[in-house]
């Protein structure tokens, strides 16, 4: 028997995963968690294999990393699979990077979580495709990682300034500027201002 705890903010999204679960023979739920520190709580005090915990647990912090983080820290032999409504680049390298054995995205179909569940109760891997594909993306480019001074850019061109305006902010010359975009274009892998703000949001990178 796979015991599982279910970590997410919203009773009616646990009652639901609880009831799907439940269709399994192999599966019996011990526990639901709706913050981090219940969730570390719960696995020192009950034997559980798998905890499914959601990324954004509401709260801002501590989320679904952190309760990732205390969760192994409080019992090793706990596999951690974050079960997501996001799957930007960044928030599965740092789901993973805490520990994570895998990474769901929530608009996956029940024999997908359950193949999941079982792969990593037996110690294997649970990346979904498109997780997957990012994980293994950001390791073969691990030079696209942008400096702060180019998050800086990108993040005030996202508000709509143009490169004079960029200089002006900053304090530096229009040169300067477009240098950083350019570096900052051949890192995300696009060829223009708006194609870097949409890649840099769905990775993580940037949010306003």
């Amino acid at each position: 028997m796979i015991r599982i705890l279910l970590v997410d903010d919203h009773p009616v999204v646990r009652h639901g995963v609880r009831a799907l679960l439940a269709t399994q023979d192999d599966f019996t739920v011990v526990g639901e968690a709706a913050t981090a520190e219940e969730a570390v709580r719960l696995v020192t005090t009950v034997e559980t294999d798998i905890a499914l915990v959601d990324l954004d647990l509401g709260t801002g912090e501590p989320d679904g990393v952190d309760a990732t983080r205390g969760i192994i820290r409080g019992n090793p032999a706990t596999r951690v699979i974050v079960f997501s409504a996001f799957d930007a680049d960044a928030d599965v390298v740092r789901a993973v990077e805490a520990g994570a054995t895998g990474y769901l995205v929530k608009d996956i179909g029940p024999a997908e979580l359950f193949r999941a569940v079982r792969d990593a109760a037996r110690g294997a891997g649970a990346l979904g495709g498109p997780a997957a594909a990012k994980l293994l993306d950001r390791i073969r480019r691990p030079d696209e990682s942008l400096t702060p001074r180019e998050l800086e850019v990108l993040t005030l061109a996202a508000t709509g300034l143009g490169n004079r305006e960029l200089a002006r902010e900053m304090t530096v010359s229009e040169a300067t500027v477009k240098t950083h975009l350019h570096r900052i274009f051949v890192k995300l892998g696009v060829d223009s201002r708006q194609a870097a703000i949409a890649a840099a949001v769905n990775r993580g990178l940037i949010r306003f």
